[in-house]
């Protein structure tokens, strides 16, 4: 929902030998109530996408990334 991607890092050993890794985004699947809809919509989300959405409400937050919740 918000566009996060993986992150190139290394891996750094006791011996300083770096290999390369990715940093996964911390995705959730979440349920989240939408009360314009009045229903659940089910939602693969970072966690910082959660707590925004606490914060601001799930509609709100849609329009901002312009995601059309009638797809979900």
């Amino acid at each position: 929902m918000t566009g996060k991607k993986a992150n190139n890092a290394y891996a750094v050993s006791h011996s300083h030998r770096r290999t390369k890794k990715l940093q996964e985004a911390n995705l959730q699947w979440k349920r989240v109530w939408w009360s314009e809809g009045n229903r659940w919509v089910k939602l693969r989300i970072s966690t910082k996408a959660i707590k925004t959405i606490e914060k601001k409400g799930l509609a709100v937050f849609a329009r901002e990334v312009g995601l059309n919740l009638n797809l979900y």
